[in-house]
């Protein structure tokens, strides 16, 4: 395995990867709901179907091409 050329630019700028990140954490807050005992009115599975949509547009922007990764500006 070899990462890219620019995977720096990658990891910042990619509209993928913040994608990805923004799932995770709605994934994490989705695992510690249960332990607030109700405290936030939010009906169970929310986050799950947030995280499962936010991937799957996480999975879009991985194949458009991102033309301003890697510029300097």
């Amino acid at each position: 395995m070899r990462l890219v050329d620019n995977w720096q630019a990658v990891l910042k700028r990619a509209w993928s990867v913040r994608l990805i990140a923004a799932a995770a954490l709605l994934s994490g807050i989705e695992v510690v709901l249960p332990f607030l005992n109700g405290a936030l009115p939010i009906p169970p599975g929310a986050f799950a179907a947030l995280s499962f949509f936010i991937t799957a547009g996480a999975l879009a922007a991985r194949l458009i091409a991102q033309s301003n990764i890697g510029d300097k500006s």
